[in-house]
C-alpha cells in the first residue's frame, strides 16, 4: 500500500518544483486503526508523478542536445569565413585572385521568410503560457464542485504547426529563385554553402514541426495536462533556438555579401 503523505508537506510539482523522496512505510497499522482513515482525503499516494523533475530533465536535455547543433554552424562559418578570403594562384595572370562569386540573395523573400519564423517564434511562446497556466489551474478543477467556466483557448500550437510549414516553403521557394538566376548547389563554393546553411537549418526546424504535430495529437487525445506541457515548453525552447539561430544565418549571408 502507497505510503500517504500530507499535502501541506510536499510541493505540488507544478512550475518546476521537485517533489522530496520518500523512504519507509506509513505509520498506520494497516487496519484502519490509526489516524490514517480519518485524515485520508488530507493526503496522496507516493507514486505521484514528479512533473518538476521531468520537466528539469527535458530543459537540460534540450541543452544538451543544443550544444553540438551549435558547434556545427559554428564549424560551418569557420570554413564559409576562411573560404571567403583564399586566394588562388592564376597561372595565366601570375598573381593571387580572389575566387569567391558572392551569391545575389533575394533578399525580400528572405525577409518575408524570416517574418513568418519570427511570428511562429512569438506563438509558440503564447502556446507555452497557454499550457502552464493550464496546468497550474489543473489542481483547482480537480476539486468536486469548482468550476473555472469554459474558456475559449486559441490554436497557438496548431498556428506555430502552420507557420513553421510555411517557412520550409518559403525556403523551397527560395531555392527555386536562386536556382533560376544560376546558382546550384555544385556551382560554386559559395552558393553551396547557401545551400548547405539553409538546408541544415530547415532540416532541424523539421524536427521542431514534429515535436508540435505530436504536441496537437496530445492535446486532442486529452493527455494529461502536465505531461503536454512538458513537450510544448521544451519544444517552444528549442523553435526560439531555430529563430535565433535564422537570423544569425541571415547575418552571414549578408556579411558574406559584401
Amino acid at each position: 500500500m502507497p505510503r500517504l503523505t500530507p499535502f501541506s508537506t510536499r510541493a505540488s510539482g507544478h512550475h518546476g518544483s521537485s517533489l522530496p523522496p520518500y523512504n519507509g512505510r506509513g505509520g498506520g497499522d494497516g487496519h484502519g486503526g490509526d489516524d490514517g482513515a480519518a485524515d485520508a482525503p488530507n493526503f496522496m499516494p507516493d507514486s505521484m508523478p514528479n512533473y518538476g523533475e521531468r520537466l528539469r530533465r527535458a530543459r537540460l536535455g534540450l541543452a544538451v542536445v543544443m550544444t553540438p547543433v551549435a558547434m556545427l554552424f559554428i564549424s560551418f562559418t569557420a570554413v564559409y569565413l576562411v573560404r571567403r578570403g583564399f586566394l588562388s594562384f592564376d597561372q595565366s595572370q601570375i598573381a593571387y585572385i580572389r575566387t569567391w562569386i558572392p551569391v545575389r540573395l533575394p533578399w525580400m523573400l528572405l525577409l518575408v521568410n524570416t517574418a513568418v519564423l519570427i511570428v511562429s517564434s512569438f506563438t509558440i511562446d503564447m502556446a507555452r503560457r497557454e499550457i502552464t497556466r493550464e496546468a497550474a489551474l489543473a489542481p483547482v478543477q480537480s476539486i468536486p464542485g469548482v468550476s473555472l467556466g469554459d474558456e475559449r483557448r486559441f490554436p497557438w500550437l496548431s498556428l506555430t504547426t502552420l507557420l513553421g510549414v510555411a517557412f520550409l516553403v518559403g525556403q523551397l521557394f527560395l531555392w527555386s529563385k536562386l536556382s533560376s538566376e544560376g546558382f546550384h548547389l555544385a556551382g560554386g563554393t559559395s552558393s553551396s554553402f547557401v545551400y548547405i546553411l539553409t538546408a541544415m537549418h530547415g532540416l532541424h526546424l523539421a524536427g521542431g514541426i514534429l515535436a508540435l504535430i505530436f504536441a496537437n495529437i496530445a492535446t486532442v487525445l486529452h493527455r494529461p495536462v502536465e505531461t503536454r506541457r512538458i513537450v510544448v515548453d521544451v519544444t517552444s525552447w528549442y523553435w526560439h533556438c531555430m529563430t535565433a539561430l535564422w537570423i544569425y544565418i541571415l547575418a552571414l549571408f549578408s556579411f558574406a555579401a559584401q
